[in-house]
């Protein structure tokens, strides 16, 4: 009996080690590493101050005192410092008049800087990697695209080889970078697949994430259309990435997870944020009421499906069982008297995770997510710091918020790291990174990480304009330019 057991048993076992290692096997397939990034700090000349944005506003003959006073209000609750980046055309004064060219000269200087930065670093090291090697491009600009593409551009400019593959994602929001990301393992698994592909090279990409800014000073009156370039600064991020094992152990970082979610079905989400045309004929970006709803939402929807890949079965089986606590509690009594039986009814998002790299995209969009997720402030500080020192640089936001952590020592080998960011659309994307290398580089932290956090964030010239809390009436408060200096 026992024999006749054991060969019943047997190919059971074989089948379960079968599909044991097919799945390790998948897994190794699906793999993506960091091989390095590198975050653009522009030139000290394009540092935009308080100061220089309330003459900004002073130029614009449009504004009313009332919307002179919104706008320095939301410039000095912000959370941004004093050394942010602006377009050159902002420095010029002629923020509301930018050319093509000028649009072009943004976009050429973060090129320039910081992709050849990239590539200057990956020929030191022993690979002596170079553009010729990178067989996946996606650059991800969202509302800047032109003909030939900005890829194109790219392409051009380093001499990559003719059959890479270039993808140029543009009207992605904030989110983009993420789904640049995903786009690009999966392309590089694709390739590395293909027959053609030799098995000699390892299959690498390029990631490029940035925001034009110069074509996005509204000039108009619409306070939905006026937040934007109060928050928006000047930056953007170059990221290698490999599927090749062999190169894991010169690699940054592991991908572990990528989770993505889009709303955009629903009406709500779709216009929260919609770049339009006001009643002037004027474009700009658009930030609707629903937006705080739609992004908690979207938020909850991703960080739903999240939770099960990257948490242990224990953490799970507990918010399980407070859930039903709860249920069962509210049941037996409308009181309310037993709230505090479950007051601890939120996931445990650190059992998953040991940093947050949070989208920094306005001082209201970390706070919300610090508080549903239960985080403390030394968990949100690299994406509060990133946003008083760079401002919100849209789509290459969370390589700031990595390079912080980074930079202050802070990723160890073995540490998880949970990457969230938030687009219009409306998106919520999220992905876990694992250190699996040396992290030790301070990148564009490198003249200013001593210096962080600062004792205060509050604005230095807040009680220059301390007559922006009065009312909303044009005869109680002087022009913003004669406080201008």
């Amino acid at each position: 009996m026992q024999l006749i057991a054991l060969l019943l048993l047997l190919p059971l076992v074989v089948v379960a080690a079968y599909l044991t290692a097919a799945a390790a096997s998948r897994r190794r397939r699906s793999r993506c590493y960091l091989l390095d990034y590198v975050c653009y700090k522009p030139p000290d000349d394009r540092k935009v101050s308080t100061e220089m944005l309330s003459a900004a506003n002073d130029r614009n003959e449009r504004l009313s005192v009332p919307l002179r006073r919104f706008l320095l209000r939301v410039v000095l609750r912000s959370g941004l410092g004093e050394h942010t980046y602006a377009p050159h055309t902002v420095i010029a004064g002629r923020e509301h008049s930018p050319t093509h060219q000028d649009c072009l000269d943004e976009m050429d200087a973060f090129f320039h800087a910081t992709v050849a930065e990239l590539f200057a670093r990956a020929r030191q090291t022993s690979l002596g990697l170079g553009p010729r090697d990178i067989d996946v491009l996606v650059v991800n600009v969202s509302t800047f695209h032109l003909a030939p593409s900005l890829a194109s551009r790219i392409v051009h400019a380093h001499g990559m080889r003719d059959d890479v593959a270039a993808y140029n994602l543009s009207g992605m929001g904030c989110a983009a970078v993420l789904v640049a990301v995903d786009l690009a393992r999966s392309t590089m698994h694709a390739r590395s697949r293909s027959r053609s592909q030799s098995p000699r090279r390892p299959t690498l990409a390029l990631v490029v994430s940035a925001e034009c800014i110069t074509p996005n000073c509204y000039a108009g009156v619409d306070r939905s259309m006026m937040l934007g370039h109060c928050l928006f600064r000047c930056g953007g991020s170059a990221v290698l990435l490999t599927t090749d094992p062999a190169l894991r152990g010169r690699a940054k970082m592991e991908l572990r997870v990528v989770e993505r979610t889009t709303v955009a079905a629903d009406d709500d989400a779709h216009s929260a944020i919609v770049q339009r045309e006001d009643g002037d004929g004027l474009v700009g970006i658009s930030l609707s009421k629903s937006l705080p709803k739609v992004a908690v939402r979207a938020f909850a929807a991703n960080m739903t499906r999240l939770a099960p890949r990257i948490l242990p079965v224990r953490e799970l089986a507990r918010f399980a069982a407070v859930v039903a606590c709860r249920k069962l509690l509210r049941r037996i009594s409308s009181s309310g008297s037993a709230g505090s039986a479950t007051s601890n009814s939120k996931v445990n998002f650190k059992a998953g995770a040991d940093h947050f790299c949070l989208h920094p995209g306005g001082v209201a969009v970390i706070d919300a997510v610090k508080r549903d997720m239960g985080l403390e402030e030394r968990d949100v500080e690299p994406s509060r710091m990133t946003l008083h020192r760079w401002g919100n640089t849209s789509t290459s936001s969370v390589w700031y918020v990595l390079s912080y952590m980074e930079a202050k020592g802070r990723l160890k080998v073995g540490d998880r790291v949970l990457m969230v960011t938030f687009g219009s659309g409306f998106k919520c994307n999220s992905c876990v990174w694992e250190v699996t290398g040396d992290m030790a580089d301070k990148g564009a932290w490198a003249d200013c990480i001593d210096s962080y956090p600062p004792e205060s964030l509050a604005n230095p010239f807040l009680g220059n304009y301390a007559w922006m809390n009065g009312g909303d009436q044009a005869d109680d408060a002087p022009s913003v330019g004669s406080h201008a200096s």
